[in-house]
């Protein structure tokens, strides 16, 4: 049933058709002078027109495809320029840690040998100051050698009442003298 309704729409429109073609007729002469017109159109549109275009838009696409190819270059240079900065960037590091350490190493010996000049200075004005304790010692000791000398002699001289004669005073210092060195 479906069929048969088919088939007989394809009949009324073939028929719908043929009775247009009657209708309107063709003028034969008529319709190949416009299929000739729009051939010449057309040959001109694709030649001045068609043709240009394709070839601007085929000149486009390979300067887009150039521009992708040179921005996937500059983003390969870029990643070899960042590589390159990076690995300057860590031998820079390095040597600066290196130059650190150098300079901790040489501020540590020139600490070293500064407390060891300190040392030996200190050492030094230490000794000084024993020699000068020392020698003011000796000298005190040789002055009150002299003072005790001189107050026996005094004390003498008083307790006998005579006067001392310069060998007798010599005498008895050189006596005191030799009983306080013991």
């Amino acid at each position: 049933m479906n069929y048969v309704f088919l088939a007989n729409i394809g009949t009324d429109l073939s028929s719908a058709a043929q009775n247009t073609a009657k209708e309107f007729g063709v003028d034969w002469h008529h319709f190949t002078s416009q299929i000739i017109s729009f051939i010449i159109v057309a040959v001109l549109l694709y030649k001045f027109a068609y043709h240009p275009i394709l070839k601007v838009l085929e000149e486009r696409r390979q300067r887009i495809a150039d521009g992708l190819a040179n921005a996937d270059k500059i983003k390969a240079e870029l990643a070899r320029t960042e590589a390159s900065r990076q690995e300057v960037l860590n031998k820079a590091n390095v040597q600066a840690n290196k130059l650190i350490e150098e300079a901790r190493a040489a501020a540590a010996r020139v600490q070293e040998t500064e407390t060891q000049k300190a040392i030996a200075a200190a050492e030094q004005i230490i000794s000084k100051a024993r020699e000068a304790a020392a020698a003011d010692h000796a000298r005190m000791l040789t002055e009150l050698r002299r003072e005790v000398g001189r107050l026996v002699v005094e004390t003498t001289s008083k307790v006998t009442g005579k006067v001392l004669t310069p060998d007798d005073q010599k005498r008895l210092a050189d006596e005191t003298t030799r009983q306080l060195a013991a």
